[in-house]
């Protein structure tokens, strides 16, 4: 048996978390239930007997069921108080993984019918994560992300009013939902007064379309982050251009596997992108969903690319340069990287949960 270190305990920060797909599956059950809310059978059948649902994006129709069971699940929020449990656990699970640093990312227009208006809707949301983060101790901000399927000018809408809380907590701002509808471009507005207002340019790309969608991020949203990226892996030349630009890549191992995008743990390009010098910043997407959170990440990188402990090690303080933690909360996370791999290894024949 090899000698390992608990990458639980590895200090890391999550760049790539959405709110709703944060939630626990007992709460969601819960949450329905205090409701009358009817899940689809494919959600509760899966969480009942503590699994993920099957899932497979690599078409539209496969999408809109994701979708579908995203959105189901959200339609649970409905109180400020829902909100105020979710960030809370999403903390304390976060902690547990030995996050020291988390950025959840929303779209505050999907709960603003139920919390009283988008305005409302985000300050609830900013509110509950200043709650958390004091009560638990860990780093939280918000990253917004508009919706690709609507129109730019609800993106602008959302890119102004995230600039407008930029001092309460957002820290970002991003793109999100199928990226095979709406051009990067579109949304090019959107994204030069958020970078304008001081936040983050962190859209996904690179999922489910292959390394121009990459290429779009870079050239129309001057992405600083993408979400995903991993699709970049099958352009040399793209990945040079991410690594000498310094564009983290938000990757999430066990998304991509549920989704489709890759049939299985080992295709998933870690290795690829690692060795092109890209970073890389390991994300657990859409917890509920896919049913891992975010060591399990680490341990999808150990146990089916061989990645070492240094090697781990190095993909946590890529994930903590990329964040927007303040600058002695960084030095603090990096220094605590160095103590982790420093520390003894201990024996392990463990197995990684890629659930």
């Amino acid at each position: 048996m090899e000698r390992v270190r608990d990458v639980s305990e590895l200090p890391k920060a999550h760049l790539h978390l959405h709110f709703t797909g944060s939630m626990r599956p007992t709460t969601l059950l819960e949450l329905a239930d205090k409701y009358g809310v009817r899940l689809p059978e494919a959600l509760t059948d899966a969480l009942t007997r503590g699994e993920s649902p099957k899932l497979r994006a690599t078409d539209e129709r496969g999408w809109f069921r994701f979708q579908r069971l995203y959105d189901a699940a959200r339609s649970c929020l409905r109180q400020p108080e829902d909100i105020q449990r979710l960030v809370r656990e999403a903390a304390e699970e976060d902690l547990r993984d030995g996050s020291g640093w988390l950025e959840i990312q929303v779209d505050p227009t999907s709960y603003a019918p139920r919390l009283g208006g988008l305005i409302a809707a985000l300050e609830i949301i900013l509110d509950a994560v200043d709650t958390a983060a004091r009560d638990t101790g860990l780093g939280m901000r918000v990253l917004v992300a508009a919706n690709r399927m609507k129109h730019p000018l609800d993106a602008r809408t959302l890119a102004r009013l995230a600039v407008r809380y930029a001092d309460r907590g957002v820290v970002g701002f991003g793109l999100s939902n199928d990226e095979r509808r709406g051009m990067a471009r579109d949304f090019d507005r959107a994204f030069h007064i958020a970078r304008e207002g001081g936040l983050l340019s962190a859209p996904h790309g690179g999922e489910l379309t292959g390394p121009a969608s990459v290429r779009d991020c870079l050239d129309d949203l001057d992405a600083h982050r993408i979400g995903h990226g991993v699709r970049a892996a099958e352009d040399p030349r793209l990945l040079k251009r991410l690594a000498d630009r310094g564009v983290t890549c938000e990757v999430c191992p066990a998304s991509n596997v549920a989704l489709g995008v890759y049939e299985k743990p080992e295709d998933v390009p870690l290795r690829t992108l690692f060795e092109a010098g890209v970073p890389m910043a390991l994300g657990a997407d859409d917890p509920l969903l896919f049913g891992s959170r975010l060591a399990a990440q680490y341990e999808l990188a150990r146990h089916h690319h061989g990645f070492s402990d240094a090697e781990l090690a190095e993909l946590a303080r890529q994930s903590v340069r990329a964040s927007a933690a303040p600058e002695e909360t960084k030095k603090k996370l990096l220094a605590d990287v160095d103590d982790w791999l420093a520390g003894p290894a201990v024996r392990s024949g463990r197995t990684a949960d890629t659930a």
